[in-house]
């Protein structure tokens, strides 16, 4: 009789928790439902892919076969923008663009490129320039973009989608 008594306490105790278990279940899927909703909002507004379909523009998938590198001679070294403390601080940069050679207008540019390194080397020290060193440090990616963004623009083409930094140093 204990047993059968026992048994049916269990059961009891276990039907309590799935209609509680569900019920938590149901009534966490209303806040979950518009928290996807503001992040994908959010997203939407910031312009990111949250599937990863598409990617930006000049951000193109380039093979590795199709892939052009020119780098910069010299190391450009670029006053930085005077920052909180008030002291002078310089940074210290290697340049490599990256270039597409299956783009329409990289037979056009390809072979004028190097002859060019002096409109690079101008861009490049504009925009560097105008970061202090704390913001250059924290966000290297913003400057290889708005420096992207500045040559594709000077070229009003696309064929060099991709700047690396290489042996950055800041002083």
């Amino acid at each position: 009789m204990k047993k059968n008594l026992i048994s049916i306490l269990i059961l009891a105790l276990l039907l309590v928790n799935v209609v509680l278990t569900a019920i938590m279940m149901f009534s966490t899927m209303g806040s979950v439902k518009k928290t996807n909703a503001l992040v994908s909002s959010i997203a939407t507004v910031l312009n990111i892919e949250l599937g990863g379909g598409e990617e930006e523009a000049g951000e193109a998938e380039v093979q590795i076969a199709d892939m052009v590198v020119h780098d910069i001679p010299d190391e450009i070294m670029i006053p930085l923008k005077r920052g909180e403390d008030g002291k002078d601080h310089y940074c210290l940069v290697n340049v490599t663009l990256m270039m597409n050679s299956k783009h329409e207008d990289y037979g056009t540019y390809s072979a004028t490129i190097g002859s060019q390194d002096s409109i690079f080397k101008s861009i490049i020290i504009e925009v560097i320039g105008s970061y202090t060193m704390d913001e250059a440090k924290a966000d290297p990616e913003a400057m290889r973009q708005e420096i992207l963004r500045k040559i594709q623009e000077a070229y009003n083409s696309t064929f060099i989608y991709k700047i690396a930094f290489s042996n950055i140093m800041y002083q």
